[in-house]
Formats: structure tokens, sequence, C-alpha cells
């Protein structure tokens, strides 16, 4: 039979892996790194780099891919993350055909948050032959921007929301919640919000070397966010981040 172990691998500090995740990438008969083009080569490089420092097994094979690219223009978001998961789903089909055949294991060193917006088991779901799947959990970037911050993410008895930069600039303030968590921002949406009585704590590249932290009042550190994350994306040529507001 085929097995495809989705195995989460923190956000980007090589001593956040478990043991169960160590077993798992030793395990595998087949590891598949995907490259996500230039601008995004520290995060194949990261696979690499663990592979290098945890797999003992000589048996396993790693096999680097390129990932097609979603459609950022595309006016119907639903249908084209569809397509763009389907897509990817033919490639990883087609990796895993060209280098195990339809027995063993293979495995995909998952970043960041599988459980909230990585999509690989949605991905996964749609592959051909489909496999037994199994999900080694991770080290989550909320996790990692909460002990960044030595911050409880809830107040006592009170909710929290998860939610996107995309929803929070199209619908505002979620109602029902004094504490949100934002991810998937690509551009910094927390200036849609009046900022007077207003937190953030904001962090980017989490877990690795490059991480940047800061917080405090949004109407006064609002502005210098935007700007360093301006010039980290610059820099890098990609940005990952995500932060919590609190009123």
């Amino acid at each position: 039979m085929l097995m495809l172990s989705l195995i989460g691998i923190g956000c980007g500090d090589p001593q956040q892996l478990t043991q169960a995740a160590i077993g798992a990438i030793n395990a595998a008969d087949l590891i598949l790194i995907p490259r996500k083009g230039t601008a995004k080569s520290d995060l194949a490089e990261l696979r690499r780099s663990i592979c290098a420092d945890v797999l003992t097994s000589a048996r396993t094979r790693i096999a680097e891919f390129d990932l097609p690219v979603r459609d950022a223009d595309d006016p119907d978001y639903r249908k084209g993350v569809d397509d763009w998961h389907d897509a990817v789903a033919a490639v990883w089909s087609r990796e895993i055909a060209n280098h195990l055949g339809g027995e063993g294991r293979v495995a995909l060193m998952i970043w960041g948050d599988p459980s909230l917006y990585d999509s690989s088991l949605r991905i996964a779901r749609r592959l051909d032959p489909l496999p037994a799947i199994e999900v080694i959990p991770g080290i989550t970037s909320i996790q990692a921007l909460c002990a960044a911050h030595a911050l409880p993410l809830n107040e006592i008895g009170e909710p929290f929301l998860v939610t996107t930069g995309r929803l929070l600039r199209e619908n505002g303030w979620p109602a029902g919640v004094d504490t949100i968590v934002v991810m998937l921002d690509g551009g910094a949406a927390f200036q849609t919000l009046d900022p007077e009585g207003l937190q953030i704590w904001w962090g980017a590249y989490l877990g690795m070397p490059d991480q940047i932290i800061m917080a405090g009042e949004l109407a006064e550190i609002g502005h210098r966010i935007v700007a360093a994350r301006r010039e980290a994306r610059e820099r890098h040529g990609w940005i990952m981040d995500s932060y919590i507001l609190r009123r």
C-alpha cells in the first residue's frame, strides 16, 4: 500500500522537531521537497538541512520538485485555490509514481500551520492513487508567535478568533471577540482598522534566524511594522508573518 506522511516541522527552527517527526522522516522510503521559486529558496534549504541533520536511513531517497504557482489575480478566489490544489496534487502524484511507484512510504515536511492554512491535507486527498494518510503534528506559528512574545493567547475565560488578512480587510473586526489572530495577510490589513485602543503582537520568519518581532499600541507602532515588513520582503523576496490584535 502507499502511505503519505505529512510531517510538521515547526516554523523554521530545527530544534523544534519532535521525536515523532524524526522517526517519520527516517521511516520514509521517499521524501519530497517542494521548491517554491528562488524567492522562497530558503524554505527548501530548511528541509534539506533537516534531512542532513536527522536522516540516518540509507534507503530513504530525496526528490525535489517545482510547485505550481497559484493565480493570485483570479477574481474567483475559491476556484483559483481549487485549481491550484488540483495542479499541486497532479505534481505530487507524478513525483510519487516516478520515484516510488504504488507502494511504500512517502513523506512531505510541512512548514508552518498545516492544521490552519497549509492545505496539505486537502491536496493529499486529491492524489491518484489515493494513499493512506498520517499527520505528524508540529509547532504552529501561533504557538511560536505567543512564545516569542511570552504572551498567553486568550484572556481568562475569553475566546479568541483566527482569521485572515483578506477577511479582516473586507469585514472589519469580527463580532463577539476581543482577541484575534491574523494570518495569511499579504498587505498589513491592520491598517484598515481604527487603531485606538488596540494592541498588536507581530512576528515574521518565526523560528528562523531572521525572526522579527514587534509589540505595542497599534497607533504607535503600526507604521513601524509596515516599514519593517516592507524592508524584510525586499531583502528576502518573501515574507510570512502573523499577528495578534487585542482590544
